[in-house]
This record gives C-alpha cells, sequence and structure tokens, in this order.
C-alpha cells in the first residue's frame, strides 16, 4: 500500500466512524441466512430519519446491508441490481452471493483512491449452500458465518459471538439477530428507533411484518429502547 493509499485508509476510517451511526448484521442459518439493522438514519449526532431501509433485495435469492453515506451505498446497490439482471439475461442462470460480493469488491478496489464511504453486507444462495460475505470502502472480502457493520457493531457482535451455533435454524437466527439489535439500539447513539429482519431460505426472501416483530419483541422486553 502506496503512502497515499495510507493517508487515505486513515482519513477514511475516521470518516467511517462519523458517518457510520447503525447497526446491520447477517447470520448464517442451517436452513438459510437472517439479515438485520436498526431504522435510524443518522448525520453526526442529528438523527435525520426514524425509519430508514438499510436491507436490500437483489434478487430473490440474495440481499445486501448497508452502513456509512447513504448516497454512495444506494449507488452501489443500483450497480449490482443491473449486472444481476444483466448476468441473468446473458447466461440464463442467477448471480451467486459470492459473484456478486466479488463484483462489489472489484468496483470499491477501482474507486479506492476516491473511495466510497460504505461497508456492505451481501447473504444469499451459493449454489447448494448459504453465505455471508463482508466487504470495507477498499473492496477487502471476508466470508464468514456471521458479520456486523456500524457503529453498534461491537456490542452487536458480543452478543451473537456468545451464542452463535453453526447449526442453529432459521428461527433461532432471527432470535439472535433481534437480541443482537436490541442490544446495540440500547447502547449505541447512532442506532435506535426500529429494526428490520430479512430471511433468505428456499422460500425466497422474506421480511419480518409488523405483528411478527412484535411477537420476537416480547422475549426481550428488558433490551427494549
Amino acid at each position: 500500500m502506496s503512502n497515499k493509499e495510507i493517508k487515505m485508509y486513515n482519513y477514511l476510517d475516521k470518516d467511517m466512524k462519523k458517518y457510520s451511526g447503525t447497526t446491520t448484521l447477517a447470520i448464517k442459518c442451517r436452513d438459510g441466512v437472517v439479515l438485520g439493522s436498526d431504522t435510524r438514519v443518522t448525520a453526526g449526532y442529528f438523527i435525520a430519519h426514524k425509519t430508514g431501509r438499510k436491507i436490500f433485495k437483489i434478487k430473490e435469492h440474495l440481499a445486501v446491508t448497508i452502513a456509512g453515506v447513504v448516497a454512495d451505498a444506494q449507488a452501489i446497490i443500483d450497480s449490482l441490481k443491473f449486472y444481476a439482471n444483466l448476468y441473468e439475461i446473458n447466461y440464463g442462470r442467477p448471480l451467486n452471493a459470492r459473484s456478486a460480493a466479488k463484483l462489489l469488491s472489484l468496483i470499491l478496489y477501482q474507486n479506492r483512491l476516491y473511495p466510497l464511504i460504505t461497508e456492505l453486507i451481501i447473504a444469499g444462495k451459493d449454489n447448494n449452500k448459504y453465505s455471508i460475505y463482508k466487504l470495507d470502502p477498499f473492496g477487502s472480502l471476508v466470508e464468514d458465518n456471521y458479520a456486523v457493520s456500524g457503529s453498534g457493531s461491537p456490542i452487536a457482535m458480543g452478543v451473537i459471538e456468545s451464542e452463535y451455533k453453526k447449526d442453529m435454524s432459521i428461527q433461532e437466527g432471527v432470535k439472535l439477530a433481534v437480541k443482537a439489535l436490541l442490544s446495540a439500539m440500547k447502547r449505541d447513539i447512532g442506532s435506535g428507533d426500529d429494526f428490520n429482519i430479512a430471511i433468505i431460505n428456499e422460500k425466497g426472501y422474506t421480511e419480518l411484518k409488523k405483528e411478527e416483530k412484535e411477537k420476537y419483541l416480547s422475549n426481550f422486553s428488558s433490551l427494549k429502547t
């Protein structure tokens, strides 16, 4: 890494701390993946919106969570949707999660000198399995069984690491995701207001409805913000 890139990385690290007031996560289960996020949108210490969307469906088998500067993240999401559609037209099969992650890694790396200030988590189906990938603003790509991003991520990660099991069901994954999000929302000023949960499994992409979220909330009354 050149001196210029090192200086840019240090600058970007400070910038991400300033603009990434959020908590997003993804958890791999034996029968699918669970994605979650809070809904608070901040600009520094200013709450700009209370119901912001941070989980984006790309295809029935693929979704992305965002943290950082919203405009940068939305531009990347639009690019991924375009290339996913183009891939299906050209090859007659869906773009899997690994290929989508590699594509975004290239886009982010190509912009490393004028970086897109965003952290992304890509989750979905890879042929016969489910996968989760996390990308930083320079395009570094990491595959894991779970991933978190945003200012509330240290809190959410602590909860997930203490209770995660590789063979957990989707229901167990949703319960863990809700617990991690509520813990972060209670303790991180950049996270709060409400949360969204999405599931990708053999049925495709679905999101929890308000009534379903309230059912999970009843199990964590002490963690409500």
